[in-house]
């Protein structure tokens, strides 16, 4: 068995452990062992092929919204520097 030290862990996030170990019975090593296997079994999040595909499926269920169009007026032609 190989050992592992955790150095810098803030005051807070060793309090939420040492409570989160007390609920479960167990000491807080054992509950830092058990969060580092829980996360490492859990299979890794695919990444998003497509950012707007992903938000596109996220948002179908709630109907979509048609939006009228402004009419296109023609390019104004370009100021002329020329003297």
């Amino acid at each position: 068995m190989a050992t592992l030290t955790i150095r810098q862990i803030d005051d807070k996030t060793k309090m939420k452990l040492r409570i989160r170990a007390a609920h479960h019975g167990c000491s807080m090593e054992e509950e830092a062992r058990e969060i580092l296997r829980e996360s490492l079994d859990r299979p890794a999040a695919q990444p998003t092929e497509n950012l707007a595909e992903a938000i596109r499926k996220r948002f179908a269920p709630f109907g979509g919204v048609e939006l009228e169009l402004p009419k296109r007026e023609p390019m104004r032609e370009p100021p002329d520097f020329s003297e």
